[in-house]
This record gives C-alpha cells, sequence and structure tokens, in this order.
C-alpha cells in the first residue's frame, strides 16, 4: 500500500514522531476498524526508525495498542500468542538488534493481557 509508504516517508522527513503524527497514523491504521500485518509490520518499521528519538508520548501508547490488537484480535488464536505470532514478533524486536522503551512496553502489555504468553518472547 503506497499510502503506507507516503505516510512513513512524511513521518520520518524530520526524524521523530510528534503528536499530529500519532492523530494522522491512527486515523490511516484504524480506518477499517482493526490492524493486518501489512500495518503491524509499518509500525515496526517506523519504531526502528525512531527508536530512541524525542517522540510524542502517544506513539508508544499507539504502538502498544496497535501492535497487541493486531496479535491478540486475530481469528486464527485470539486472545493468545500462537506459535507463528511468536517467530514474528521476535522476528521484529530483534530485527534491529535492540530491545527499545517501546518494545519492552509492548512485551509487558502482551504478558499482561495474553492468555497464552510463549517463554521465547520473555525478554
Amino acid at each position: 500500500m503506497s499510502t503506507l509508504q507516503e505516510l512513513k516517508k512524511s513521518i520520518l522527513a524530520d526524524g521523530v514522531i510528534d503528536e499530529a503524527e500519532v492523530k494522522q497514523l491512527r486515523e490511516v491504521l484504524y480506518a477499517d476498524g482493526k490492524i493486518d500485518r501489512e500495518e503491524a509490520e509499518f509500525l515496526f518499521e517506523l519504531n526502528d526508525a525512531v527508536s530512541g528519538k524525542a517522540n510524542h508520548s502517544s506513539w508508544e501508547a499507539l504502538f502498544v495498542e496497535s501492535i497487541t490488537s493486531f496479535l491478540l484480535e486475530d481469528e486464527a488464536s485470539p486472545g493468545e500468542i500462537d506459535d507463528d505470532e511468536a517467530q514474528w514478533l521476535l522476528a521484529k524486536i530483534q530485527g534491529d538488534g535492540q530491545l527499545d522503551g517501546t518494545e519492552k512496553a509492548l512485551l509487558a502489555n502482551l504478558k499482561s493481557k495474553a492468555k497464552k504468553f510463549p517463554p521465547a518472547l520473555d525478554l
């Protein structure tokens, strides 16, 4: 979807995600009411690009909420992180070689909400 790539380019132009950009992201990502895999991967790409920067606090909230929704509100394993999801998440988190605060917040949120939380994700 070129819209996501255009949005990414616009957001990353200054290297940080501000409050207005978070609102824009929320509107685009939740336009259909759910987060799909492409959108989840897009969020990880954004997070990797802005990790450690002075992003608005609402960025972390959106990231955590969106990825949690993607993983726990799916049809295959609602409320659980199945093996495929765990492998995907681990690859995304380890993809840039660091576990940042936003990703730690995501893992903590998933651990508190998931009925099944794989030990491999206890980072």
